[in-house]
């Protein structure tokens, strides 16, 4: 038997690994365009029925280039980001437990939409050292199958990679269920004690910029909600 030369191996490994994350990458890309088109749909029809509600109430949408988006709702922020790199699940991971993955080892090699949650004010007031949180992660495959990894109900509404595949019915779902846990997470008081001491410099450019860091869950955990990453 003719021994493999190093040359045929990295042509082997550009054809079975390099051009599936190329395959992969660009099979994330439509579904970020998707989930943008979708998330501007949502945004324009809130917006009708804030208004009725209370003229104050501000929902918009803002593209961002061709890898984030932002959606606000009334004071929260919710920032898309899109990773340009393609990622495969640790061997420990439970979906390598999975038939799915089983035939085609290949269907573990994702691309990412993260998605985070600001305060809106954080970016009006320029508060840069306010805080954001991780609240939900997309994975899309090859096949376009998807999982959401998130908080509360973004992490067990959306968990059968097997079978589920990002269509516009489940996108609509998934920014639906990201919007409502976004607007009932409120801004808690954070602790006296985390507060109570402050510089000269803080406090003479916090009525400015308002520099004294605020955050959803400041002096808080943000774990005691219970709804850890799965």
């Amino acid at each position: 038997m003719e021994k493999t030369t190093p040359r045929e191996l990295i042509v082997k490994t550009l054809k079975e690994k390099s051009s599936l994350k190329q395959d992969v990458y660009h099979t994330n890309l439509q579904a970020f365009n998707a989930i943008k088109a979708n998330a501007k749909k949502i945004a324009d029809e809130l917006k009708k029925d804030a208004m009725v509600i209370d003229k104050r109430l501000i929902i918009e949408y803002k593209d961002k280039g061709s890898f984030e988006f932002e959606l606000r709702v009334a004071g929260d922020l919710l920032i898309f980001a899109m990773h340009t790199n393609v990622f495969e699940f640790d061997k420990s991971h439970q979906i390598w437990r999975t038939s799915y993955l089983k035939e085609d080892p290949f269907r573990s090699y994702c691309g990412i939409i993260n998605i985070y949650n600001f305060l809106n004010d954080s970016f009006t007031y320029n508060r840069v050292n306010d805080s954001g949180y991780l609240i939900g992660r997309i994975f899309t495959n090859k096949e376009n199958h998807y999982f959401v990894e998130g908080k509360r109900q973004l992490g067990f509404l959306y968990n059968d990679f097997v079978h589920d595949v990002l269509t516009p019915e489940a996108i609509k779902s998934v920014l639906e269920s990201t919007i409502l846990y976004c607007i009932n997470f409120d801004l808690f008081t954070p602790h006296f004690d985390s507060i109570k001491e402050i510089s000269v410099a803080d406090m003479q450019t916090a009525t400015e910029g308002m520099q004294i860091k605020t955050g959803k869950r400041l002096g808080f955990r943000f774990q005691a909600d219970n709804d850890d990453f799965t």
